[in-house]
């Protein structure tokens, strides 16, 4: 429905940016944004650093940029937009830059997601860096999702401090931020999962620094989509007779099975969550996948609020505790040359589902949607899967009229200020 979306929200912003003061920026060297080492459920063991040649546009060292008032960036990132739903993307950042995606587009994504191990190492800062600047040229808030590689024990408050401070001088540089720690924490595939004894005071040691270092920052919780919990067989796994099985056997029957709840052993506490969020792929009609299927109608909705088993994630968290929600990774299955149906046939139907005219009517706390735009190969079926909208030009020319209207608004969504008092003009 039409209301104040993320357009809206650019003309507000732009009132408050009338008294914007400049901001003069020495960040590193630009480079790329480390890859997002596995999607939904992949599993991975390490974290991937890209040594592609840089080719971001971030201000070099001495460049005058607009600094959004602290007020304002902090509210873009704990709310969103008042109404509707920012549209953004997972770019795969080695072979393309926020600039390419906007040219595709016409536009800005309204958001961008990075992903980078968690404590930062030298080449994740530089990389996280190179990705602000890129967001912040856009004009978008970014998405870093923070991978704690080595385990939950690895997370410690002196490296949360670290990384919100990093955070409040991005807030210093025009860039909102929303930190999506440990994602898919109730999956089988990641060194944190399945473990909420352990994940619960790191994601809150995460939130405790950046509530209190970076006003400009949120904080995201952001599970696995229930549909096919616990994922059984996963490196990950919590072992049968293991304290993390128990905790996780919420009905109480001796096992850890698809009737207990996927998302409620794993939640850190409403004072420590400003987005409710998740990851939501369409992978095919049963597992084992691998073929190229049409989403049912109603997949979508039915991965949000539930069926059978599977409560409603939207109504438990996004509805029950007021805050707004993204789906921070969505995408259907296209496994090239695989037969079945075919790739516009396949992404158009999840296209129409992700963006229906009535999913604000039913997701009215729906502040959020990022289309993960990678090609990749994806161990559960140990083959390519195209996951992209923009490379095929019909594809790409529905989302950007999906996109924008309505409801959901592709960016900027942080305004351009006038440089002022104490850097010079251009």
């Amino acid at each position: 429905m039409p209301g104040r979306s993320g357009r809206a929200r650019l003309a507000w912003a732009a009132v408050g940016l009338a008294s914007v003061l400049a901001a003069c920026t020495g960040s590193p060297a630009a480079a790329l944004p480390a890859a997002p080492a596995a999607t939904a459920s992949e599993p991975a063991a390490t974290a991937t650093t890209l040594s592609t040649p840089a080719t971001t546009s971030e201000a070099p060292v001495g460049t005058c940029v607009p600094a959004s008032p602290p007020a304002i960036l902090g509210d873009l990132a704990r709310h969103g937009p008042p109404s509707g739903t920012w549209v953004g993307l997972n770019l795969d950042w080695a072979s393309q830059t926020v600039a390419d995606a906007t040219a595709l587009l016409g536009q800005p994504p309204a958001d961008v997601v990075s992903f980078v191990s968690f404590p930062l190492t030298a080449d994740d800062q530089t990389n996280l860096d190179a990705a602000a600047g890129q967001a912040r040229d856009a004009g978008a808030l970014l998405v870093v999702t923070l991978q704690p590689w080595g385990g939950l024990a690895t997370v410690t408050a002196d490296a949360a401090q670290a990384v919100a401070q990093r955070l409040a001088r991005y807030g210093a540089e025009g860039v909102p931020t929303l930190v999506r720690f440990a994602h898919e924490m109730n999956g089988t595939w990641y060194p944190w999962g399945q473990d909420p004894a352990a994940y619960i005071p790191a994601f809150r040691t995460v939130a405790d620094a950046v509530h209190r270092d970076a006003s400009t920052a949120a904080m995201a919780w952001a599970p696995n989509q229930g549909d096919g919990y616990p994922y059984a067989g996963g490196q990950y796994e919590a072992p049968a007779g293991s304290a993390a099985a128990a905790a996780l056997d919420t009905n109480g029957d001796g096992a850890v099975t698809a009737a207990d709840d996927p998302y409620a052993p794993y939640w850190p506490g409403a004072d420590a969550v400003d987005w409710v969020g998740m990851s939501l792929y369409f992978w095919g009609l049963e597992y084992p996948w691998g073929e190229n299927e049409l989403p049912p109608n109603g997949t979508f909705a039915t991965l949000m609020t539930g069926a059978g088993s599977t409560p409603s994630f939207y109504d438990d968290y996004a509805v029950r505790y007021d805050k707004p929600l993204a789906i921070i990774e969505t995408a259907a299955f296209y496994r090239p040359g695989g037969g079945g149906a075919t790739e516009s046939a396949i992404k158009t139907a999840w296209l129409d589902q992700v963006f229906a005219a009535d999913t604000q009517t039913r997701l009215p706390l729906l502040r959020m949607v990022n289309w993960f735009e990678w090609r990749k190969t994806e161990t559960e079926v140990n083959a390519v899967v195209d996951w992209r909208i923009m490379a095929d030009p019909a594809l790409r020319a529905t989302f950007v009229a999906l996109a924008s209207g309505g409801q959901f608004e592709l960016g900027p969504v942080v305004a351009p200020g006038t440089v002022t008092n104490g850097c010079a003009g251009p």
